[in-house]
């Protein structure tokens, strides 16, 4: 069978539930066959290990991660299949060949003809097996109901924690492609900047500075999707909340605001997040703009291989305690970066609060962000928060990868 413009029915029995939809080229990626194939060894290691004879993912993070297809669901199950000698994604006929055209490995076209056809799909991929993988985190009750009748005497083992921990150590190719998501987050924080004023809504503002992010993507790889990146900004009393939707309100002289970048490439997100006022900045405000970036730069300070997340928060909590802020405070102080997002996926483990112990090791991406918020009608009222990218190097040091600047002396934006 040739890779390219196939059409091929698996058996005439099969011809209205699956088939091998290739059609075109293979798509560009910005990670090599290598390092694709080192991750697919690495989760076959642990399947090895742990006894599984197949795993199945149906999460839109660990499909991506190990095929580099990124599925849009709209209502429709999507999956990969990995055994000891092969990988397969599981795609629906409403996406034609682009799951193939991405996937490092096969893909797997289901029909909409009968409403079975995706666990059909699986089953076909899976013949023999026992034990199966799949991510207790994501596949809800009714799929879970579905995969047992679709696989009576199966056994199905958890892989969505085993899986978290492996994408928390980035490869040297993945630190790359992330300093470069960095980069354009950094463009479009200036654009964000440079469209504030007075009299201005927030969305239009976001606008600007998600346009910026998208061209800045389309030039900068040979072939990209271009698909989720966002921006939300927020002024006055939407700055309260961390991931409060873009409005359109518009800015106030005086106003405080959030910056909040997210450019979105093959999966990967990183963010740019910064505190700005609007031509002025009161004295009250500006006392808890810098307390707040006291805390960031001391947290800056406390990202290095052995810290633990919950002493970080422990340490940066007492900062905050010293001015009376610490109630103020709405989350924790960072978490990991790699293929996650908004609306799919968290790398929990590493995330810089209280209750998680782990030790922060070469290979991490965390972020240090503190916020806090002074409720409505008290003075300096709205939501503080600086936002930094860090890659936790081999030898052991740490890299600010974030250029935009923070803090009162760069961000009081005053339109000329």
């Amino acid at each position: 069978m040739n890779d390219n413009n196939v059409l091929e029915l698996s058996n005439s029995d099969d011809m209205d539930r699956i088939m091998k939809w290739h059609n075109g080229e293979r798509a560009f990626s910005p990670f090599s066959d290598a390092e694709m194939d080192r991750r697919q060894t690495e989760l076959r290691a642990h399947m090895a290990t742990a006894g599984l004879d197949a795993v199945l993912f149906t999460s839109y993070h660990n499909i991506c991660y190990y095929s580099g297809f990124l599925y849009c669901a709209f209502g429709r199950n999507y999956g990969m299949v990995v055994t000891a000698d092969a990988a397969t994604t599981i795609s629906a006929g409403i996406d034609g060949g682009q799951p193939w055209r991405m996937t490092h490995g096969d893909n797997l076209t289901y029909t909409d003809w009968r409403k079975d056809n995706f666990l059909h799909a699986v089953s076909s991929l899976t013949p023999g097996v026992r034990r199966l993988g799949i991510e207790f985190d994501h596949v809800n009750l009714d799929l879970k109901a579905r995969i047992e009748a679709a696989m009576p005497g199966v056994e199905l083992v958890d892989v969505g924690q085993p899986t978290m921990w492996m994408r928390t150590i980035k490869s040297a190719e993945e630190i790359t492609h992330i300093k470069t998501l960095t980069r354009i987050a950094d463009l479009g924080g200036q654009a964000c900047a440079d469209a504030v004023a007075a009299g201005v809504p927030e969305h239009e503002v976001a606008l600007a500075s998600t346009g910026a992010m998208v061209r800045e993507i389309a030039n900068s790889f040979p072939f990209v999707e271009l698909m989720d990146t966002w921006t939300w900004f927020q002024s006055g009393i939407n700055t309260d909340g961390a991931h409060n939707p873009v409005t359109n309100k518009k800015i106030e002289s005086g106003d405080i605001l959030s910056l909040n970048c997210f450019p979105m490439v093959f999966g990967y997100y990183v963010a740019l997040e910064r505190t700005l006022f609007c031509d002025t900045v009161d004295d009250e405000s500006l006392r808890l703009w810098n307390v707040n970036v006291e805390v960031h730069e001391r947290g800056l300070e406390l990202i290095k291989p052995g810290a633990r997340c919950g002493e970080i928060a422990a340490e940066l909590n007492e900062i905050y305690r010293s001015y009376d802020l610490l109630k103020y405070r709405s989350f924790g102080y960072g978490h990991s970066f790699g293929v996650l997002c908004h609306y799919y996926g968290r790398e929990a483990g590493v995330e810089l609060r209280e209750d998680i112990d782990t030790v922060l090791e070469p290979g991490m991406v965390v972020s240090m962000e503190p916020m806090i918020m002074i409720p409505d009608g008290q003075p300096g009222a709205g939501g503080y928060r600086e936002h930094d990218v860090l890659v936790i190097h081999d030898d052991e040091t740490v890299e600010n990868i974030t250029g935009f600047p923070y803090g009162p002396e760069h961000n009081v934006i005053a339109p000329a």
